[in-house]
């Protein structure tokens, strides 16, 4: 192979757009290909991701990480963002996030393998585009000292956001040490929230997982149409208030193919939701499915059109209950279990 050539078919059948540098490397333009000539494996050099093997099975994954800006992406190590568990990567993440939000076109910001240490951290809405993908292959870390996180109330919150997806990765809010701090004294901080959506609509989260969320692990509440799909939420069994999902105020939430073991509800259904889908959910230990606690208010919301199928609780106090308040019970609930 010479050192510049074009190549007229892949074996995906895809329309030819790249050049081949040299044998083995390739700039990607807007697709991706495998060298015939290397042994069905290619090294690629772009951005800040190096070292793919690149395969048939890869392709798909390649033309969507290979992140870079040509491609409307931006990766948090070409902001500043270290992978060694250790180096503050707040920043770096918030420039990244800045830079997906004031882009025109859709926006890929791009997470590589590794471990990333990140303090409380909002990201806000208001952008010019509404389809940002967030792609984590690595592992995002709270700050070891507990109160950090613990005094914020939150720590990665999404707040009036429009088209935001969530793909891969692990976030790790390592709550023991203030699970263990409640157990010892009353004289803790409440703690944070691992991931939250408020006042924000068409919002994916897939594959992600969630360890040792100091509170809550996920919260959506105020929002549209969000799709929570293949995540799994571990806490443990005696950890105090790490509720999976807790959903609240939100229209069109679909929860569905995931697994959560936590120290409290799998899922917590709060005042105002309508239209809430939960399927083929693996729950437990926690306390099972929540609607509640309702009507603590006299001019709270109900909870309406509610769905629940295929759900396994194992080691679960509760299976599907709900829980009312000293209020009246006004559209209390409406729904369907299966």
């Amino acid at each position: 192979m010479g050192e510049s050539q074009t190549i007229t078919k892949s074996r995906m059948d895809f329309t030819p757009t790249t050049k081949v540098v040299k044998r083995g490397f390739f700039f990607f333009v807007d697709q991706a290909y495998e060298d015939p000539e290397a042994n069905n494996s290619a090294e690629f050099h772009f951005g800040q991701w190096n070292g793919v093997d690149c395969r048939e099975k890869d392709i798909v994954v390649v033309k969507e990480k290979w992140g870079a800006e040509k491609a409307g992406g931006y990766t948090v190590t070409s902001f500043g963002a270290k992978s060694n568990g250790v180096t503050d990567c707040t920043q770096a993440f918030l420039h990244a996030w800045a830079a997906a939000c004031g882009s025109v076109d859709s926006a890929i910001i791009y997470v590589p393998r590794g471990t990333y240490l990140l303090h409380p951290a909002v990201f806000e809405g208001d952008c010019r585009n509404s389809d940002i993908r967030l792609q984590i292959d690595g592992t995002l870390v709270a700050p070891a000292d507990y109160r950090v996180l613990g005094k914020s109330n939150k720590w990665l919150s999404f707040e009036g956001v429009t088209g935001v997806s969530i793909s891969g990765g692990t976030l790790d809010a390592r709550g023991t040490s203030l699970w263990a701090c409640k157990a010892a004294s009353d004289d803790c901080p409440v703690g944070a929230m691992s991931l939250s959506f408020t006042n924000s609509k068409n919002i994916r989260i897939n594959g992600l997982r969630s360890v040792d969320s100091q509170v809550f692990h996920m919260w959506i509440n105020g929002c549209q149409n969000v799709h929570i799909q293949g995540v799994k939420i571990h806490a443990a069994g005696n950890s105090p208030n790490t509720d999976g999902i807790h959903v609240q105020l939100s229209r069109n939430v679909a929860i569905m193919d995931s697994t959560i073991k936590t120290g409290d509800d799998c899922i917590s259904i709060g005042p105002g939701t309508n239209s809430l889908w939960i399927e083929d959910i693996s729950c437990g230990p926690g306390h099972g499915i929540s609607i509640g606690s309702l009507a603590k208010e006299k001019h709270e919301e109900g909870v309406q059109y509610v769905t629940v199928k295929n759900v396994v609780f194992t080691g679960t106090t509760n299976g599907l209950r709900i829980n009312r308040g000293p209020g009246p019970a006004t559209d209390l609930s409406k729904g369907s279990v299966s």
